[in-house]
């Protein structure tokens, strides 16, 4: 797969004069500037969306030369897509971010690092292969190497799951790329969850990344061929079932006409009426909501409800304090803006005083587990521990 888009002249001219009209909404007010988590670490202009509004329209216009300096801050943006809720001008930023890198990568090489990690994210065997190698040794690298945290524990065990297979018709779960490995136990525990409500889940072959990597990084004809590869994979299938929330918008995007696109949590909670909980024993645990969470207001709201059903358990929501820096590749292109970007939520973790946290994107978890030593799962996965 080829990482970068291929010049063309005319396509380059007519994303330009989009770029154009997509900066043109904004009117520079600076209203988006707190809600910005790059802007808030710099308090450099040029590291809020306005500046890099700004940049890319004058690079857009042929107003001004595109510069290392300044595709470096078009790259730090973590696309959390905060400012384009705030913004009272409608700016549709997620698109014009998404336009400005597929430009750049058209008239600059994508980074050595960027290509490797595309390549193996657009092939999950070899990518599993790979992080199955890796986890035995994760002990053994200094700290600084150690880029994802030690697997999850195996599910605590329950009622046998549901049949996997390739139902027609039967809902289908989306097992994407790092989560291939990272959410096995994950996926076992939705089956449980899905089949206390008498449902079926289905797990079919050939599927793959979401692609939101790609589209990050400007690489047009790799997003197609990942999303070209998950419509086949999903065709015939009513439902795909998707648990990490950075993947949803993607994968619907993806899949638009092919099959229906639910959030895990969001088909759980409208199942509530079926599922019981046991006692949650006075436990205390904290939840992060991810910035592609917060995005969606069904999915916050259906996970509030889901832990309220887990009698005696007391929830400390972590504060907003930001992105927490995974975004994609940016934890492992940007190691130390990251853990900056993190931070502060490990100090907010620290002072609830919860034995464990839970959050719903697979990047966040991945992340912040490096720096929490308390364990840091999906909230299926401690649901599915107090089925009866």
């Amino acid at each position: 797969m080829a990482p970068n888009t291929v010049l063309d002249p005319a396509a380059d001219a007519a994303r330009g004069r989009r770029l154009v009209a997509l900066a043109d909404r904004c009117v520079q007010c600076g209203l988006c500037l707190p809600h910005c988590p790059t802007y808030q670490l710099d308090r450099h202009e040029a590291e809020s969306p306005r500046g890099r509004i700004a940049y890319v329209r004058a690079v857009a216009a042929v107003e001004f030369t595109p510069s290392r300096t300044g595709d470096a801050h078009l790259d730090r943006c973590l696309g959390c897509l905060r400012c384009e809720s705030a913004c009272p001008a409608g700016v549709e930023y997620g698109s014009l971010l998404a336009l400005a890198r597929e430009s750049q990568a058209a008239r600059r090489p994508l980074r050595f690092g960027t290509r490797l990690r595309l390549g193996l994210l657009a092939r999950p065997r070899l990518l599993r292969a790979l992080l199955a190698l890796y986890a035995p040794l994760r002990a053994l690298l200094p700290t600084a190497w150690r880029l994802l945290p030690r697997r999850p524990p195996a599910p605590v065990p329950g009622p046998a799951p549901a049949r996997v297979g390739s139902g027609a018709g039967a809902p289908a779960v989306f097992t994407g790329c790092v989560s291939g490995l990272y959410e096995t136990s994950t996926r076992a525990s939705l089956r449980r969850l899905l089949s206390a409500a008498g449902v079926e889940l289905a797990e079919p072959d050939g599927q793959g990344c979401c692609g939101m990597a790609a589209v990050h990084a400007g690489d047009r004809v790799g997003a197609d061929t990942l999303a070209a590869a998950n419509r086949a994979a999903f065709a015939g299938s009513g439902t795909v079932v998707c648990l990490s929330s950075g993947c949803v918008g993607q994968l619907r995007a993806s899949l638009a006409g092919a099959a229906e696109v639910s959030d895990a949590l969001v088909m759980l909670d409208a199942l509530g009426a079926r599922l019981d909980f046991r006692d949650g024993g006075g436990a205390t645990i904290a939840l992060h909501l991810p910035c592609t969470q917060r995005g969606s207001t069904a999915s916050v709201t259906a996970l509030r409800r889901l832990l309220a059903r887990v009698p005696g358990l007391r929830v400390v929501e972590l504060p907003d304090t930001g992105c927490c820096g995974a975004a994609g590749l940016h934890m492992l292109e940007e190691p130390a803006r990251a853990a900056a970007l993190r931070g502060p939520l490990v100090a907010a973790f620290a002072r609830s005083r919860a034995d464990q946290l839970l959050s719903a994107n697979i990047g966040c978890r991945l992340h912040l587990g490096n720096a929490i030593a308390a364990p840091v799962r999906h909230p299926v996965d401690f649901l599915a521990e107090h089925l009866p």
